[in-house]
This record gives C-alpha cells, structure tokens and sequence, in this order.
C-alpha cells in the first residue's frame, strides 16, 4: 500500500444504524497509496457499524478520464528512482511458497484482462498489449506515466510475461494489462506550491470521485478483474457522498458487470489507527463492534475482495491493518517486479531524499492475489465474479480458528484454487453462536485387574519350586559314619 492515496470498500450487509458523523476531511480527499505515502487518518475511536445499503443513484459516470481539478507537477518533485534487481534464475522468496509453476499446467490467464486503477503502468517489455485506458491526475494523460513507481510493480506482479533466465513472471502471465492512472504523491492541486517552500513536498493528488469514476471506467472497458492496491482511512463511518458513489461504483462493478475487485487491506503507516484482533473472553463477539480505523474500499467486503500481507515464511506482516473486512492474505514482504524505469527488474524505489524504500505493503499482496483471480477466470470461464472470490478464500490456508482480522481465510493458494473442490460454505468469520462452556472433567480411571496376572505368576511360582524339589531328590544321599573302616 501507500500513503498519499485513498481506497475504499464495502460489506453488502444489513447496516445497523447508519451514524452520519463529521466528514471525511483532508484525508479523504487524496487518496492514499499503501506504502510510501500516506495520507492517513489519525487514530480515532468510531463505532463501527457494517457499510449501509447503497444507494444506486450516487453511480458516477465512467468518464472521461481527466484530473476532477486542475493539478500540477511541482518541478522540485521528479519522478522518483528505482534500485534495479532481481533479475536471474533465481525466483524470488515471496513467489516460492506460491508454487506457480504447478498452477501455470492448469492455466496461466490467458483470455483475461486486469485493470490496475494506481499510479500509472508504464509501458515494459513484459507487459505486451498494455492498455493505456486513463489518466485521472494529470490533464492529457493516458495512465502510461507512473512517477511513483508503485503502479508498474503491481502490474508485473499480476501479468509480468516469463522470459528466458528469469525466475521472477507474473502470477497471470498470460493476462494483459489496463492501466488507469487515479493518483500519485507527487502531484497537487495546481496552485498549492505558491504557499510552499522549495523544500516542501507536494500535497498529492488523489480523489474519491476519480476512484469510483475509475472502478466504473475499468467495469465498462470489459475488466474481468480489477486491482486497488489504494486506501482511504477515514476516521469516522465513510458515508459522504464521495463514499457513497465508490460503494455504488464497486457494487456496480461487481454486480452487474462481473468483475472480481480485489483491494490492499491496509498498513499501519497510512492507517495509523489499529483495529483490534478477535477478543479470546468473546469468542462470540462481532468485530465489526470494535472497529477503530476505517479502510476504504475494503469495508465494501461483499463486493471487494481485501488482502492483507504474509512474509516470506506466511507470518502476518506487521504492517497489515485488521479488519472484518480482510478476506485472505498472500506474500507483500520484499517483492520483485518490473522496473518502470528501466527494461529489468528492482526491488526498491529511491526516494527524491535518497532514501531507499523495498516494495513491502499490502499494496503488493492484493496484486498477487488479482493474478489468481485472473488464472481462475481464465480456467472456469463461466463462473460468476462471487464464486470466484469464495473460491480463493475457500482453498486458502486457513489459520487455526478459521478466519482471522490480519489473514482472513488465509493465504492464497494458487493450484488449489483452480483443482480443489470446494465446498459449499465457508466458516463464518466469527461464530455467532459461539458460546463458553466448561469441559467436565474425566473420571479417573479404574485400577487395573490384574487377578489373572497374578494367579498366572503364582502358578508358574508353584511349578519351579516343584520342579527344582524333584530334582533335588533324584540325587543318592550318603552318609557319612565316623571311624575307620575294618
């Protein structure tokens, strides 16, 4: 994920109580990439309540695809550097414990286009046919500048092509690529810089109206999935107007265009506000009660699939914010991908300070899972976007309780999700019926028999003795007389 961005998602649940708070300011206004950026909300305390139904009436218009207002591109912010790497046989740790290349004999994507609503795609050499589809943050754009260099490593996560003496390729291969470019740190309103230092950074450019225009762009341009490695975290209930058309843009896109929506779950660097994990004195308890930070567009969690972040070993990242949202996990720790800058590969970006920054995030997660989204589309043509997503979360490694806030379902599994036969409902995500309960304690156990044990042994006694008395007396007994004999 990053920071200066913002994403948004929904649960299709009865919502109970509708609580129409402040407005979300500032940080809802930019959205906030997962990672580097992060336009976040402070931590805040919200009663949380399931999204509320939608309203149909706030769907946007797809387009065109042009900046909501003017913006500019201040010229002490250059694009940011990347750190090449990666490139060899070798594959990278974070896609090993994926298996790829046993899903790649089941199916490799072929057939599916996968919308990447970011920064920008630029245009790779292992990204053949890329679809230039928008550009929402700069007037003229066509969404094939990515500054950021964050839009073109989700990218090659999902459809990077194999190439000879490479051990890194995209989930999905053989799936083509749509870029629309919704936002970037290093964009802003145009005139914001007049107030501003020559060493001020820009304020950023991202807005949730573009979001919901973007997810509806995507739907109509015949997605079939659609990547948001993008987050919003407003503290309180996301019910403006502006969330209200990105709940009706991802219930559109999901409902009655089909697609599979997948989105980051969230860091805690742009999501500063933590919700709590499941409370083990309440088993029964109702995450959605104590939700402390708000995580657009996963709390749309009917229509949008959310994904936390794994390591390399399936560890949950610390960086992943909980949530009732989450829906399953996959590696987002130290990634490689497609270089925007270069026809390679990088394993960091160069900040305009110089800093170097890994690609980690659940920015990086959410795309590995599009891929499988886009192997299983490819495989089973027919089935509906919904069965798609209980698909990847029913062949998930589950955790031990079944679900939980950092994981979900678990972390993806590619072979299983095109081969296993799934059953027909998952585990709840939190058992309402749930209940403590006493274990009565065993009845210790009785003292063993051990009668015939012992007549056994006292029989063989009684035998041995007899037997060692008979040969004792098969001996002649002499006596010894005293004085000589004459």
């Amino acid at each position: 994920m990053r920071g200066r961005a913002v994403n948004t998602k929904e649960s299709h649940r009865t919502a109970a109580g509708v609580r129409r708070a402040s407005r979300v300011a500032a940080a809802a206004s930019v959205l906030a990439l997962g990672v580097s950026f992060g336009i976040g909300s402070g931590p805040g305390v919200a009663q949380a309540d399931r999204p509320p139904p939608i309203d149909v009436g706030l769907l946007p218009p797809g387009g065109p695809a042009t900046p909501p207002t003017p913006t500019e591109h201040p010229a002490n912010s250059p694009c940011l550097s990347t750190q090449a790497g990666g490139d060899g046989q070798t594959v990278p740790a974070t896609q090993r414990t994926l298996n790829l290349p046993d899903a790649w004999q089941f199916s490799r994507g072929a057939g599916q286009l996968v919308a990447v609503i970011d920064t920008g795609v630029s245009p790779h050499p292992r990204l053949p046919g890329l679809v230039a589809e928008g550009d929402y943050v700069a007037a003229g754009g066509d969404g094939t500048e990515d500054c950021d260099a964050h839009g073109t490593i989700v990218a090659g996560l999902i459809g990077a092509t194999q190439a000879g003496g490479q051990g890194f390729a995209g989930v999905a291969p053989e799936a083509r690529i749509m870029t629309i470019r919704q936002t970037s740190a290093l964009y802003q309103p145009k005139g914001a810089g007049r107030e501003k230092s020559p060493d001020d950074m820009p304020d950023g450019y991202g807005k949730i109206s573009a979001l919901a225009s973007a997810v509806r762009r995507a739907a109509d341009a015949g997605a079939r999935v659609v990547n948001i490695s993008l987050v919003a975290c407003p503290t309180t209930e996301p019910t403006s107007a502006e969330m209200g058309a990105l709940g009706a843009a991802v219930q559109y896109a999901a409902v009655v265009k089909d697609v599979v929506i997948v989105a980051s779950a969230g860091n805690t660097d742009t999501c500063r506000a933590s919700n709590p994990g499941l409370d083990p004195l309440h088993p029964d308890g109702d995450p959605w009660d104590h939700v402390t930070s708000y995580v657009v567009p996963a709390w749309w969690d009917a229509y949008v699939l959310s994904v936390g972040s794994v390591d390399a070993f399936g560890q949950p990242s610390k960086f992943t914010v909980p949530g009732p949202w989450v829906g399953v996990a996959a590696p987002g720790e130290n990634v490689v991908s497609l270089d925007p800058r270069d026809t390679g590969l990088t394993t960091a970006k160069v900040t305009n300070q110089g800093q170097v920054l890994p690609y980690s995030g659940t920015s990086f997660a959410a795309p590995q899972v599009a891929g499988v989204a886009a192997l299983v589309r490819s495989r089973y043509p027919d089935m509906r976007a919904a069965e798609v997503v209980e698909r990847i979360e029913a062949t998930a490694h589950a955790p031990g309780e079944g679900w939980n806030p950092y994981i979900g379902y678990g972390t993806v599994d590619p072979v299983a999700a095109l081969t296993a036969e799934v059953r027909k409902e998952l585990r709840p995500k939190y058992p309402a019926d749930a209940r403590d309960q006493q274990l009565g304690v065993p009845n210790p156990a009785a003292a063993p028999d051990n009668t015939a044990r012992n007549v056994a042994l006292i029989g063989s006694g009684v035998v041995a003795l007899l037997l060692v008395l008979g040969f004792l007396a098969s001996f002649p007994l002499r006596r010894k007389f005293g004085g000589r004999d004459s």
